[in-house]
């Protein structure tokens, strides 16, 4: 049925076009909105269903991100100093004045090969870091899940051997764990890639 069907019971008289309506009372009045009835619109939904994904990195995992590469400069820092405490432990006993003290050397012999290993694994580690600190951009659910593992154990491996020094990095990786474990991270990590 249209305005100009003579059997349309709604539609406008013959031989008049239709007028605009006016609004008067009943009829809400939209000062300053867009056009529509006065409510607020719904927020956008994915062609999925549920809310949009977001196209913009939330604050809480661009935080994440930065505190990952954070953690990252504290191991390269960390590194250096196991290595330069293990270079000195070897020039130490290579000293010909401590040659005769058994006890120094069997200290030292042993702890010089367990501080190259903190060395080797903190750089295992740092790349490790590194390369999840890349994933924040395009990484799905996975690398999500991989970084949860990660500051999990990190946050673990600051309490138990490296007690004071690895507190901070204690604290950055329980705070990387939660922003991107909450749901602004999973939202982030889940999205489409086109």
């Amino acid at each position: 049925m249209s305005y100009g069907d003579p059997n349309n019971p709604y539609g406008a008289p013959q031989g008049q076009q239709p007028q605009q309506q006016q609004p008067g009372y009943g009829y809400p009045q939209n000062q300053g909105q867009a056009p529509g009835y006065g409510y607020p619109q719904a927020p956008p939904v994915s062609p999925y269903g549920g809310p949009a994904a977001p196209t913009t990195m939330p604050g809480s995992v661009g935080a994440a991100r930065v505190m990952m590469w954070v953690i990252v400069g504290l191991q390269v820092v960390g590194i250096a100093i196991f290595a330069f405490a293990a270079a000195a432990l070897n020039a130490a006993k290579d000293d010909e004045s401590l040659k005769d003290n058994t006890a120094f050397q069997d200290l030292v012999g042993d702890s010089t090969g367990v501080i190259w290993g903190y060395v080797v694994f903190g750089l295992a580690w740092l790349v490790f870091a590194a390369v999840l600190a890349t994933k924040f951009k395009n990484g799905g659910n996975g690398a999500r899940v991989t970084i949860l593992v990660f500051a999990i154990i990190t946050a673990v491996l600051g309490i138990y051997p490296f007690v004071i020094v690895g507190l901070v990095h204690t604290v950055l990786a329980i705070l990387v764990a939660v922003f991107v474990g909450n749901a602004n991270g999973k939202a982030w990590f889940n999205r489409p890639r086109y």
